[in-house]
């Protein structure tokens, strides 16, 4: 009997250990690098109460008046990638299902307005702007908004991976 209680202890302590271990190796850097990505819709310049005016690009500054709260956030990203273009790079968006299905809605019912993307990023998300007010000229129905930031590459990157991790730890609430 004493046997078997030195070899549970011994299971034990090294179960203990083990565990201790896989949780000290969730407190990397890399999963602080979490990343924000805000979609907001153009509104019209006069729309009472819900309406803010924002300066989107920093070269060549574009004012758009849109609505206070987000169509879209990063609860409803899948996947993000940094895409390789003729003139430079951009990035990729796909949303879940509820998010492709708001897209679609909101580009069907306002071409000719824009989109405003505002994306945060960094350790505690301490990098921030608008990034980008992709045109709407087309309905978006695969549930994939692509656009060009108004970001270094190195910026993009750790957008793109940041959003990447939020979405591994929102799909890992979900499930």
């Amino acid at each position: 009997m004493n046997f078997c209680m030195r070899r549970f202890n011994t299971f034990l302590r090294l179960f203990v250990v083990l565990a201790l271990a896989a949780g000290c190796a969730t407190g990397k850097k890399e999963d602080k690098l979490l990343a924000a990505l805000r979609l907001h819709i153009e509104s019209a310049a006069n729309a009472p109460g819900n309406a803010t005016t924002v300066s989107v690009l920093r070269s060549e500054p574009m004012l758009v008046t849109i609505t206070s709260e987000p169509v879209l956030t990063e609860a409803n990203i899948v996947a993000a990638k940094l895409m390789e273009t003729p003139g430079g790079f951009a990035v990729e968006v796909k949303f879940d299902e509820a998010g492709s299905l708001i897209l679609e809605q909101f580009s069907s019912a306002n071409p000719g307005k824009h989109f405003a993307l505002f994306g945060q990023w960094g350790e505690k998300l301490k990098e921030g702007r608008w990034l980008a007010a992709p045109l709407i000229n087309h309905r978006v129905a695969n549930g994939t908004l692509d656009f060009s930031p108004d970001t270094s590459r190195e910026e993009a990157k750790l957008l793109v991976d940041g959003l990447n991790l939020a979405a591994k730890k929102n799909a890992g609430l979900t499930k």
